[in-house]
């Protein structure tokens, strides 16, 4: 298998990911899900992403579409196409899978996957966590995971306009 194969062999569709989940599940991994749109992949992703998968064995992404992307952050974004981030995100090492989700949050993907860990940024109150209800009646955790101050897609897109000025 090439690296590009590899890297692709990580971008599921939900059924397929669905079965490799099961699984995963099957032969004793815990599952950790978290999602966003991760426009411009920075360190501030890159550490959370790594610390999330610290959690468990596999590390499950669900990624806004473009759609989805743009009715959440508005007609300007995403900055980057859908097909640059899901291969960005499945290159990287800790991340087992990438799974794609139309709607505006990733309720029924969670639903569809019933992740054993759900994991979001430190700037939400784990009850207020799309899927909180999904995993803790299915027996799993729900987890906050600090952000690195500084780094955010909004301040590196202002930056960028501001240098273009």
């Amino acid at each position: 298998m090439t690296a590009l194969d590899s890297v692709l062999d990580k971008i599921k569709n939900w059924k397929t990911a669905a079965s490799v989940v099961r699984r995963w599940k099957d032969l004793g991994d815990e599952i950790v899900f978290t999602n966003g749109c991760f426009d411009l992949i920075h360190f501030g992703h890159l550490h959370y992403l790594a610390k999330a998968k610290e959690l468990g064995q596999r590390l499950v992404i669900g990624l806004n579409s473009d759609a989805s992307v743009s009715r959440l952050k508005g007609e300007h974004r995403p900055i980057k196409d859908l097909n640059s981030r899901q291969m960005q995100l499945a290159a990287l090492e800790f991340v087992d899978l990438v799974v794609v989700f139309e709607e505006d949050t990733p309720k029924e993907l969670i639903e569809c996957l019933l992740p054993d860990i759900l994991v979001k940024g430190g700037d939400y109150d784990p009850e207020d966590i799309v899927g909180y209800e999904t995993v803790l009646e299915n027996g799993g955790a729900v987890r906050t995971l600090n952000f690195i101050e500084g780094y955010s897609t909004t301040a590196f897109e202002t930056k960028i306009k501001a240098a273009r000025l």
